[in-house]
């Protein structure tokens, strides 16, 4: 019984320590919550813009957008046959 009169006084102490401590870890779970939300905005902003990106490339895909670079070759072999020819032209000319 000696041992729980010790205790007596310091109740009060005890029960300060333990509000403060539990005060404390809210705050911490609270701030936790915040970076969790914060990260989870982030990645669905991220998110979006990968969507936005890939309906992007779908669409000149489905455009016939991707057959712009043989279009564009196409016409740099016609340029380089054009610029031949207007080479030659000199030498068939009197």
């Amino acid at each position: 019984m000696g041992e729980l009169a010790i205790l007596v006084p310091l109740a009060p102490f005890l029960m300060v320590a333990f509000i403060v401590w539990t005060k404390h870890q809210s705050k911490v779970a609270e701030l936790n919550a915040r970076a969790t939300a914060e990260k989870a905005a982030l990645y669905a902003a991220s998110n979006s813009d990968l969507e936005e990106r890939v309906r992007v490339l779908e669409r000149i895909v489905t455009d016939k957008g991707y057959d712009v670079a043989s279009q564009i070759e196409a016409l740099r072999d016609a340029r380089k046959v054009e610029a031949l020819l207007d080479a030659r032209e000199p030498e068939v000319r009197p």
